[in-house]
């Protein structure tokens, strides 16, 4: 490979890895993909191809950032409904009241 594509290539498998739901453990075919891709821009040398992979290594970026983001500014959102109703009572200084469970 190239020395810009080599480059390239490892950022694409660093940041896949870095996007991974389980640490560390980057998804196979994404990653197999992104290998054909770097061997098909080797093999005929198309700038599209190479536009393409920085494509994706900015999208994998922009992902990861986003994520980060949603988790910071909005920590509800991988709550219950339930669990919601309760953080935003909380938020606004109120309780939800205890139910009444019958017997």
């Amino acid at each position: 490979m190239s020395q810009p594509l080599a480059h390239l290539y490892r950022d694409l498998l660093r940041e896949l890895r870095r996007s991974a739901v389980a640490p560390r453990k980057a998804n196979r075919a994404v990653a197999s993909n992104l290998r054909s891709l770097a061997n098909n821009y080797r093999l005929s040398g198309s700038a599209v191809v190479f536009q393409d992979l920085q494509n994706a290594l900015l999208f994998l970026k922009s992902q990861r950032e986003y994520k980060v983001l949603i988790d910071r500014y909005n920590p509800l959102v991988d709550l219950t409904a339930e669990e919601r109703i309760k953080a935003t009572a909380r938020r606004v200084g109120l309780d939800m009241p205890v139910e009444h469970k019958s017997e």
